[in-house]
């Protein structure tokens, strides 16, 4: 997971004596926010590359809700076999151009099998996106309200809580993932892997949460919450947390297109999605003894990881230039 500085924050503190009530505060920073999101998607909209992203990742979510309406309209699901798409003679290799693609195959099909290579790919984007986001909001929910008590706590909690950090990030997660997904049932497997995913990657946003938590701790309005009487739930989850939310969306539009690549890597190792259920790691994989022979095959689902995690990658560098820029001036 991407790391970068640390620094970036959305509202500036209350100034002495305008308020000192609690709530003051917490609603300078929500307008704060609210104009600053504003600034951001103005930004964005003339950014090229970012909407360009933007649109690819709109595009594949559309795919994948609508997964199951655009097999109906191509006539082929992902589980079903077409033989007369495929040359026995020839090894099982498609018939026809470019991996077979047709009227009635729009991307082709797969060799060996005869499996409609369009279906497959809009179902293998509701499985990377539904892993992907949902190990992303496991892992934000975790990282954010681990790394708000460490930071403002302290003592025995910020202790215990950064030795585990400390501990998972110093294993190679890869190698340990591969290791505890052989060691689990296949059964559910899509839940299994937000979860491992998720126990490997809430440190990395957890410590970055912890640090400028640590640093908001001692600025004026958080003072003046203490000062009047707000408890520590409610300086924590009504002044601090605010001022993270650049950080966190930031954090987290980066965080997807790791979970997207994982999920790939882990299907494409065996150890992920288990057949038939379609992957475009899984395809990827299955393509790799066919692609001298019909490359096609290996093209299709390709190209379709690599835009995704290009678009989540350039989506957030650019998101990220925006909210520094922001706070630089």
């Amino acid at each position: 997971m991407t790391s970068f500085p640390t620094d970036l924050t959305t509202a500036q503190p209350v100034e002495a004596g305008t308020d000192d009530t609690p709530e003051a505060p917490a609603a300078a920073a929500a307008g704060a926010l609210r104009s600053g999101a504003g600034g951001t998607w103005q930004a964005l909209r003339h950014d090229v590359g970012a909407m360009l992203g933007l649109g690819y990742i709109v595009l594949v979510t559309l795919v994948a809700i609508l997964a199951p309406v655009l097999t109906s309209i191509s006539g082929w699901t992902p589980y079903e076999f077409d033989q007369t798409a495929i040359d026995p003679n020839l090894g099982g290799m498609p018939i026809g151009p470019w991996g077979g693609v047709s009227a009635e195959h729009w991307f082709g099909v797969e060799p060996g099998s005869g499996r409609d290579i369009f279906a497959r790919i809009v179902y293998g984007a509701r499985v990377s996106m539904s892993i992907a986001l949902s190990a992303t909001l496991l892992t934000t929910v975790l990282g954010v309200s681990l790394g708000l008590m460490a930071g403002y706590f302290g003592g025995r909690v910020d202790l215990v809580i950064s030795r585990v950090m400390d501990f998972l990030m110093a294993f190679p997660a890869l190698i340990f993932m591969i290791a505890v997904l052989s060691a689990l049932p296949a059964g559910n497997r899509s839940a299994l892997l937000v979860v491992v995913i998720s126990v490997f990657g809430w440190p990395y946003l957890a410590r970055i949460v912890r640090g400028q938590t640590m640093s908001l701790a001692q600025r004026e309005f958080v003072e003046a919450a203490r000062a009047a009487g707000a408890s520590g739930t409610r300086i924590v989850f009504r002044e601090i947390l605010p001022n993270l939310r650049s950080t966190i969306i930031v954090m987290s539009t980066l965080a997807v297109p790791g979970y997207i690549g994982t999920e790939a890597g882990l299907s494409f190792l065996g150890v992920g999605v288990v057949p038939p259920a379609p992957s475009w790691g899984q395809m990827i994989s299955a393509s790799v003894k066919w692609y001298a022979v019909d490359p096609a095959y290996f093209v299709v689902p390709g190209v379709c990881l690599f835009l995704l995690v290009l678009s989540f990658t350039v989506l957030g560098d650019r998101l990220r230039a925006v909210v520094d820029a922001q706070e630089g001036r």
